[in-house]
């Protein structure tokens, strides 16, 4: 029989090759670095800028849904709402309201240890294996870059909070991409794209792309370009993944010059963020 070391590295090359290279690394670096950010929170009373919660209720809800995400990789059906984001939403606040933990440690433990308990899963499951989450039927891969997602978004929320330093970066953006190409139709507004019949392309500053086609409405996401796109759209990353997050401002990212939109309707580049909404 091996050692303890030696099963740990088994379990870690097996996470390797079943997940996109550096995504496992990135969703346990990120479950760390909030936690760091916890620990040295003096009142997780304090409010969150930009959000309801405080920081000890956004330290809870990234703890159940790292939990929750963990279970479903193990293959553990849980229902979280009816998959749009008015309904993840509301499904939040009642989870929430029901978990009373609020202390810095606890919370920080909790995060890392069931960030830790997806990657167990996935090495222990098929990855290609299709799963329901939150946001729609997807395999362990996507759901990891969904977890990975969730706490980016979190996470930069504690940063600014507490006046310290994201991890939000374009290695990490690029693993998130994955799960927002997947989760983009369900996250579209209906309102705003009632009737709409657009094509728009979409380059990632260094790296990464998609396309997204609205046919009388429903969007159509995947990762090569339309044919002849209405409009094209070239964007930072970090503020890629802010801005669909809800976190940033598509207005100033175009003043910063973080944005630019050309083809032949270049003017429906500033309408493209509103077309959704983040879950």
């Amino acid at each position: 029989m091996g050692s303890e070391a030696d099963q740990g590295q088994s379990v870690r090359g097996a996470r390797s090759e079943r997940l996109p290279e550096g995504l496992a690394d990135a969703i346990r670096a990120t479950a760390e670095e909030i936690a760091e950010l916890l620990r040295a929170v003096p009142d997780t009373g304090a409010p969150v800028p930009g959000l309801v919660w405080t920081v000890g209720e956004v330290a809870a809800h990234l703890a159940q849904a790292n939990e929750l995400m963990a279970e479903v990789a193990a293959g553990r059906s849980r229902r979280h709402g009816d998959g749009t984001p008015q309904g993840i939403a509301a499904a939040n606040e009642q989870v929430l309201a029901a978990f009373g933990e609020r202390a810095a440690e606890p919370l920080a433990a909790m995060i890392v240890t069931q960030a830790r308990a997806y990657l167990d899963a996935v090495a222990e499951h098929p990855a290609d294996e299709t799963l329901m989450t939150p946001m729609g039927p997807m395999n362990r891969v996507v759901l990891g870059s969904y977890l990975l997602t969730h706490m980016l978004g979190h996470g930069y929320d504690l940063a600014r909070a507490l006046k310290r330093p994201h991890m939000v970066d374009r290695a990490r953006v690029a693993l998130a991409l994955p799960f927002m190409v997947e989760a983009m139709p369900r996250a579209t507004d209906a309102a705003a794209t009632a009737g709409l019949n657009a094509r728009y392309a979409v380059r990632l500053w260094g790296g990464g792309r998609f396309g997204v086609t609205f046919a009388d409405g429903t969007a159509t996401v995947g990762h090569e370009f339309p044919d002849r796109p209405d409009c094209t759209i070239s964007i930072e990353p970090v503020t890629f993944l802010l801005m669909a997050l809800g976190r940033c401002s598509p207005v100033g990212a175009m003043a910063r010059g973080r944005v630019l939109a050309w083809g032949r309707k270049p003017w429906m580049g500033p309408r493209f963020p509103e077309y959704f909404k983040a879950p």
